[in-house]
């Protein structure tokens, strides 16, 4: 999911929760005439769905590809290079049509770490957690120097960078960004929602444009203090961790990946537990040296972003040309292997579309997959695919193609089961997905909000007036630990939750594929932004 990630605005909303399939349409329509249009669900094609995922599911093996054999997959990097090969090989396989990369516009230049090491050389030697930051620059061989300690709030403050200048010179910039006092060591680090729960749960991740610009000019702010150490003759910056426990370190950059990016100190973040320890040296008056070793590579050959795109082409002479779409972001951050974010929610649909054609549904539109690119610099993919196929947010040029797609699906909230999902404000959509949902018993899959979540791809396609929806999901222990950090790995993937995922995803998309109308529009968005980088 996109970072940053600090701004979730609550509002007060109303969710419902259907039984029974039953009783969700009797209730619907003596309670309420929008809910009196009964949908013609296809259950009999919802329990193959679900009968061939519980009986030859391929969720792990997808699983294992996209994360242990691909590794990290950074945009343009060769990660997400070989990511995206086995999925359009794959896709291929199981008899997808027009699978290939497709590109977006400009994005950048990938990277990939070759060597890293970072280690305590004095007052005694010692092992540090640590990694590189994505986009760092190189340290030309393992570099050896004493540590000198800064808060981050240091460097916005440019009377004391002025100030300090002489002593940052041959040193290790030590910048302490420690928040956590480990109140929650007693907190479980995953849970999942309970029904009282889900009935209050509220707007997520919803970040306004004003934020947003607000945090950018923050962080212009920050780069330019770095830049200010490199040119004191600092060596190289290593960031403590904020938060985080157990030796787990958030690893993620927002600058660096554009072509023209300028040259910065070689960067590095380490644990909060040792950061910790080498704060409590420098307080009890003891030097601290430190030796550190970055060498990655950037790969400039070809500065495009590309997309991942496959079809199961629709089967009615009057339909075939409306489009059904679902996706996730297949890029991921490079100290791990990106599983819950966001290889899960690839996995879940490269495991829809396999199940829709393995089964030989006959979708009456044509369902097209997308596994975006660009998303953790600012959901880069899919705005500009939407820009290029549908309409410019910004501008309010709207193609005619816009008219043809009848909504898009996406999930990109970790490993956890689905519960539900978010209408985005779209009333007329609630009751129709409720008795979706219905037909869906047993799955632990009820909740329809009217609110929203943001902060991901559904975004680009809900701006330009397309239905467009992220799924609830379980949280788990995808905000307490996986998050943009190091055990972002297979190991914390539930293998069971993406199965119950590709059912109720597989079923959604088949479902809007075959009723006789679009799905329902709401109005344009007004607010809209996507992030271009520094």
């Amino acid at each position: 999911m996109l970072h940053p990630k600090p701004f979730t605005l609550n509002r007060i909303f109303k969710t419902r929760k259907t039984v029974s399939l039953l009783a969700g349409v009797m209730l619907a329509c003596f309670f309420n005439p929008l809910l009196a249009q009964h949908e013609t669900v296809d259950t009999a094609a919802f329990r193959q769905i679900r009968e061939a995922e519980m009986n030859s599911s391929q969720v792990a093996n997808i699983a294992h590809y996209i994360t242990d054999v691909s590794g990290s997959r950074l945009t343009n990097s060769p990660g997400f290079v070989r990511a995206g090969n086995w999925a359009i090989e794959f896709m291929k396989r199981w008899g997808l049509q027009n699978a290939g990369f497709e590109a977006w516009g400009e994005y950048g230049r990938g990277w990939d770490m070759e060597e890293f090491h970072i280690s305590m050389k004095a007052p005694y030697s010692g092992y540090i957690l640590g990694y590189a930051q994505p986009w760092s620059s190189n340290t030309d061989g393992e570099i050896h120097a004493d540590v000198f300690l800064i808060n981050y709030s240091n460097l916005l403050d440019s009377a004391f960078l002025e100030k300090q200048a002489a002593n940052f010179k041959g040193k290790i910039i030590l910048v302490n960004s420690l928040t956590s006092k480990r109140d929650d060591d007693f907190k479980p680090f995953s849970t999942r929602f309970t029904d009282s729960e889900l009935v209050k749960i509220q707007d997520q991740d919803m970040i306004s444009r004003l934020q947003i610009e607000g945090y950018l000019k923050y962080k212009k702010l920050v780069e330019r203090g770095k830049s200010f150490l490199k040119t004191a003759g600092a060596l190289a910056i290593v960031n403590i961790n904020g938060g985080g426990r157990d030796g787990t370190v958030t690893v993620q950059n927002m600058s660096g990946y554009k072509a023209n990016s300028p040259v910065k100190l070689p960067e590095a973040v380490i644990s909060s537990e040792d950061g910790s320890k080498i704060k409590r040296l420098i307080a009890s008056g003891h030097n601290v040296e430190l030796a550190l070793n970055i060498k990655g590579k950037y790969y400039s050959d070809d500065t495009k972003g590309y997309n991942v795109i496959a079809e199961i082409p629709g089967t009615d002479p009057k339909l075939k040309d409306q489009i059904v779409m679902l996706g996730g972001h297949l890029d991921s951050w490079n100290a791990a292997t990106g599983a819950t974010d966001n290889g899960a929610g690839c996995i879940v649909m490269l495991e829809a579309v396999r199940l829709l054609d393995s089964l030989h549904l006959k979708p009456k539109r044509t369902i097209r997959i997308a596994l975006w690119s660009g998303e953790e610099q600012g959901i880069m993919g899919s705005y500009n695919y939407v820009r290029n196929h549908y309409g410019d947010a910004e501008t309010g040029d709207i193609k005619k193609e816009q008219a043809r797609i009848s909504g898009y699906f996406n999930l990109d909230n970790g490993s956890g089961k689905i519960r539900g999902i978010f209408a985005q404000g779209d009333t007329a959509i609630v009751p129709i997905f409720e008795q979706w949902l219905a037909a869906l018993q047993g799955l632990g899959a009820n909740t329809v909000t009217l609110h929203n979540t943001g902060s991901t791809d559904h975004l680009s396609f809900d701006w330009i007036g397309i239905p467009a929806f992220q799924f609830i999901q379980d949280p788990l222990d995808y905000e307490t630990k996986t998050h943009h950090s190091n055990m972002d790995v297979y190991d914390y993937l539930k293998i069971d939750d993406l199965k119950q995922a590709a059912i109720v995803v597989a079923s959604f998309v088949y479902q809007a594929s075959i009723r006789p109308d679009l799905l329902p529009r709401k109005k344009i968005s007004k607010e809209k932004f996507a992030f271009d980088g520094f």
